[in-house]
C-alpha cells in the first residue's frame, strides 16, 4: 500500500544511526547514467528538431568508451558532446570488433548543470532535465500511482541515490510535484516525487537536503 501523502509534512530529522544501507547487487551505475544520458540526448534532439523522429542513441556505447569504470550522466552526456554517439541499433552490443567503426551522430553543445529546482523549470518549458532521486526502500517500491516522500520517521532502508529524468511539474493539494523517470532495478518507470520534501541524517552526515538533487541537462546547439 502506498503510504499517504501529507502535503503539510516536509522534513524527516534523524539523530541516530538511521535507516540501514540497503545494496542492491544489481545496480551498474554507469549503465544506469548512459542509459538517462542517451534519453536526455534524443529528448534534446527531437525538441530541436535536430531529429524529425524520437531516436535511440546507444548507451552501451557510452559505458564502453568511458575512460574510467564508474561514470555519471554528466560524464556520459560530455563524451557524447566531443566524440559523437552511434544511435542503439548501430551499436547494439558491448565492444564489437575493433574493426568496426559505426557512424557516430555530432552533437555539438554543452552541459548545464542548474542549482536549483527553479532553474530546472526554466529547462523544462523546452526540454526534460536529469538529476538524482534518494531512494528509500520500501517507500519506492510501495508508491505505484501515489507520490514519493522518501521516508517519514518510519522504518526504512536507505537505497541510494538514483539516475532519473524531470519530465514536467505540477501542483497537488497547494505543492510543487515533479513527475520522474527514474532507472530502478534495470528498468525505467515514472515516480510522482514531492518537490517540498527533505531529510537529513546527523549520524551519516547527510542533509538537510530534498530528495532530487544533483541537476544536469544538454544544452545542444543547432549550428
Amino acid at each position: 500500500m502506498a503510504l499517504p501523502y501529507d502535503p503539510k509534512f516536509t522534513m524527516a530529522f534523524t539523530i541516530g544511526i538511521g535507516p540501514e544501507i540497503e545494496k542492491d547487487q544489481e545496480h551498474d551505475e554507469s549503465l544506469s547514467a548512459a542509459m538517462v544520458a542517451v534519453d536526455l540526448l534524443s529528448s534534446a534532439r527531437f525538441a530541436l528538431k535536430l531529429d524529425s523522429v524520437y531516436t535511440k542513441y546507444s548507451a552501451q556505447y557510452l559505458v564502453d568508451k568511458a575512460k574510467y569504470s564508474q561514470v555519471s550522466v554528466k560524464d556520459c552526456l560530455e563524451l557524447a558532446l566531443k566524440k559523437g554517439i552511434p544511435k542503439a541499433h548501430d551499436w547494439p552490443v558491448s565492444n564489437p570488433s575493433s574493426s568496426y567503426k559505426p557512424a557516430l551522430v555530432s552533437m555539438k553543445g554543452q552541459v548545464i548543470e542548474p542549482k536549483d529546482m527553479e532553474e530546472v523549470c526554466d529547462f523544462l518549458i523546452h526540454q526534460p532535465v536529469g538529476a538524482k532521486l534518494h531512494v528509500f526502500s520500501p517507500h519506492i517500491d510501495l508508491q505505484q500511482n501515489g507520490i514519493y516522500c522518501g521516508s517519514s520517521g518510519e522504518p526504512a532502508s536507505y537505497v541510494g541515490l538514483r539516475d532519473g529524468i524531470i519530465v514536467g511539474v505540477e501542483k497537488i493539494q497547494g505543492k510543487s510535484i515533479a513527475t520522474v523517470k527514474i532507472w530502478y532495478k534495470n528498468k525505467f518507470r515514472f515516480l510522482k516525487v514531492a518537490l517540498s520534501r527533505m531529510f537529513s541524517n546527523h549520524s551519516r552526515g547527510t542533509g538537510p537536503t530534498f530528495l532530487l538533487v544533483d541537476f544536469c541537462v544538454p544544452r545542444l546547439s543547432i549550428s
